[in-house]
């Protein structure tokens, strides 16, 4: 039987012919990425020396990327002297990858890595982030790791004992109908297999529909992946990876494209045709809580969120200025724009949708995780209802445990600030 896409990956990572889903492997590093938790990193990383009479050094300066993003600007005296302490590491390890507080070089860590250009296909691509499966939208195995792993990475360049993975090969088939999203996809995926439905396991997407769709709409459905459980979500790359990495990440040496074998032993093949797809909506608190938006009733909203690593992307931000031009947020709703990076936010500026989203009443932030983890701006009030963009809706998520997280499209998001309850985009606001 041939190799799935993560088997290859792993061969050629190991050196070996072949590795087989179960076999344990130390494969090396491509790219080892940190955001502000490279501080306990750090930690962790220092304590490998301690007592060895070694100077601490990074194995290879060059591979590893740090990007400063969930608590921009910092919020407190312990976030902002954490982040001089990274500051001060990078400075003295000569990383180079490092992305501070800037406007011309800042965002979220999982869309800085893409458009930066930092993601190949074929590369191991470890991060102290349970997100950075998002980096398999480009044709990487990419996972996340905690810090004593990422301490070991950074001293050694491989991963310890890991286990090769099984896959479940995702075939989607149709087209979107008006209105629906690539995040609709991925929460009826999850809704449909569960919360544990691919647990330890790949998603590996094929198919006319994931052929047809943008890399961006590959980094949200790669992005929740893991909310299914999955170890990583992989798209084998193919003509518009390449489009991606030439045009948008201006990638100018050569590009390796690969897939699996035709003959590939996977352990599930889902057949799944999104035709007759509906916007969807995962309802609190489990994010594979998943109801069509017409069968989530009358819900209040109070909070409205635009932007993460899951959906922060300019085509995200022109559908939600699209529904919005020209009209005004309900009154009662705040509405809140975090675009994925600096970058993204200046081709906002210049195409008009920062001007149509501030003009009907939306608050833009600057590039980070924002509200997403609860732990920087946005914060929910006692009872407060959200309905976000973003990937997680666990109880206590956006910071409060007595409040209530919806997720959605930014369609769905959009459509619904323009009533004040959550609403279907086919149907229109007021």
């Amino acid at each position: 039987m041939g190799l799935t896409m993560v088997e290859k990956i792993l061969a050629r990572a190991t050196g070996q012919k072949k590795v087989r889903a179960g076999q344990v492997v130390e494969p090396g590093v491509s790219l080892a990425m940190s955001h502000e938790n490279a501080a306990l990193v750090i930690n962790q990383f220092l304590e490998i020396y301690r007592d060895t009479g070694l100077k601490p050094r990074v194995w290879d300066p060059d591979k590893i990327a740090i990007i400063l993003d969930h608590r921009v600007p910092a919020e407190s005296s312990k976030t902002a002297t954490n982040q001089k302490k990274i500051r001060e590491f990078v400075a003295a390890q000569k990383i180079k990858k490092f992305h501070d507080i800037r406007g011309d070089e800042g965002g979220i860590c999982h869309q800085i890595l893409p458009e930066s250009g930092y993601v190949l296909p074929g590369m191991v691509v470890v991060g102290t982030d349970s997100h950075t499966t998002s980096h398999g939208a480009l044709g990487a195995f990419s996972f996340g790791l905690g810090a004593t792993e990422m301490a070991s990475v950074w001293a050694l360049g491989r991963v310890l004992n890991v286990e090769v993975p099984g896959t479940i090969k995702v075939v989607v088939r149709g087209r979107f109908p008006r209105q629906v999203l690539p995040k609709d996809f991925i929460l009826y995926l999850i809704g449909l297999i569960s919360a544990e439905g691919a647990n330890f396991k790949v998603l590996e997407y094929h198919g006319p529909l994931i052929e047809n769709m943008s890399t961006s709409g590959r980094l949200t459905v790669c992005n929740m992946s893991v909310e299914a459980g999955a170890t990583s979500g992989l798209v084998p790359p193919d003509k518009e990876t390449l489009r991606y990495l030439r045009e948008e990440a201006r990638i100018r040496g050569k590009i390796e494209i690969f897939g699996p074998d035709p003959d590939a032993e996977y352990e599930r093949v889902l057949e799944i045709d999104v035709s007759g797809l509906e916007p969807m909506v995962a309802c609190p608190h489990t994010v594979d809580n998943v109801k069509p938006v017409g069968q989530v009733g009358r819900v209040k909203v109070d909070q409205i969120v635009i932007g993460s690593c899951t959906n922060g992307r300019l085509d995200d931000l022109a559908v939600a200025a699209k529904i919005l031009k020209g009209k005004k947020i309900a009154r009662g709703v705040r509405m809140l724009i975090f675009p994925a990076s600096f970058r993204i936010y200046q081709q906002a500026l210049k195409l008009g949708y920062i001007a149509d989203l501030v003009k009907a009443g939306a608050v833009i932030m600057n590039p980070g995780c924002g509200c997403c983890l609860g732990v920087h701006q946005g914060a929910l009030g006692d009872g407060e209802v959200a309905l976000s963009t973003t990937n997680r809706n666990f109880k206590g998520r956006m910071g409060n445990p007595k409040a209530d997280v919806y997720l959605c499209s930014p369609a769905v998001a959009a459509a619904s600030a323009l009533t004040g309850f959550i609403t279907d985009p086919r149907k229109g606001g007021k």
